[in-house]
């Protein structure tokens, strides 16, 4: 199970498009830049480690974002999409694939148990604070993206919140952060309703350019310059590469980076103008 690491859920919004995917990265970057991770950073694991930790993650990813898709009800086409794109992330082969649909459509059963599955996320992610994290964001993409999200769905992410042991105020902090990006990058129009996300015209490249950066267009050249730096940085493939990361998730580290840079020159360029 070596084909994604933990720059899996800060990759996710580059891989789903539209208003709630293209802003989800740099939401997730500056929550990591304000200290939303806290706890000590488990030493090097060994291969053993790596492959639970990676298996329970993998696992209840998608058996989590099935549950969160269901929980009002039905699952929309919007939902079934970023279910695909994940996998797609991920690049999972056919059999992988199957095994991701798989779980993904046992989250869905009235009979999963939601909060059995965050306790063994837990239990194995000790240590982890960035990958929890990434899994709670990829649990809040899903529930944003077809707009608001439901009662129902609120309910499901407290019991993530509380199972992964993430503070109210870091939770706020993040799902605030992914709904001001979201308006950023649709032109500043206000609260989506429920379902505009997933039909909402995409918006010009420099106003995604702007939200891909996480600033916003009366931003000074150096605060610009700054934010793009910091996000190279951190998405970087040589130091990722030295927290051991596997192929696949340098690949997907890769192509974040080139998301970065275009959004930079894209302001740049406009700017110039």
């Amino acid at each position: 199970m070596s084909w994604f690491g933990t720059a899996v859920g800060s990759a996710i919004g580059f891989a789903v498009g539209g208003p709630v995917g293209a802003v989800f990265g740099a939401a997730v970057g500056q929550g990591v830049d304000r200290g939303w991770i806290g706890g000590a950073r488990r030493p090097g694991l060994t291969g053993a480690q790596r492959a639970r930790v990676q298996a329970r993650f993998f696992e209840t990813t998608f058996l989590v974002m099935g549950h969160v898709a269901k929980a009002d009800g039905r699952v929309s086409e919007a939902e079934v999409a970023l279910a695909r794109s994940v996998m797609d992330r991920m690049s999972l082969g056919t059999e992988q694939r199957r095994v991701a649909i798989d779980l993904f459509n046992h989250g869905k059963s009235p009979d999963f148990d939601l909060a059995a599955a965050i306790a063994g996320l837990k239990a194995v992610c000790t240590g982890q604070g960035t990958l929890i994290h990434l899994f709670l964001e990829v649990q809040l993409l899903t529930a944003y993206v077809d707009g608001t999200p439901t009662p129902e769905q609120r309910h499901a992410l407290e019991i993530i919140r509380r199972g992964l042991g993430v503070s109210a105020f870091a939770y706020r902090q993040l799902e605030n952060l992914l709904v001001l990006q979201q308006r950023m990058y649709a032109g500043g129009t206000g609260s989506a309703g429920r379902g505009s996300a997933s039909t909402a015209a995409r918006p010009a490249p420099l106003a995604g350019a702007y939200a891909t950066l996480g600033v916003g267009p009366k931003a000074s050249d150096a605060e610009v310059k700054k934010a793009y730096q910091r996000l190279m940085s951190r998405h970087h493939p040589d130091k990722l590469m030295a927290r051991g990361l596997p192929e696949e998730a340098m690949r997907m580290a890769s192509q974040k980076t080139q998301e970065i840079r275009r959004a930079y020159e894209t302001i740049k360029v406009a700017r110039a103008a």
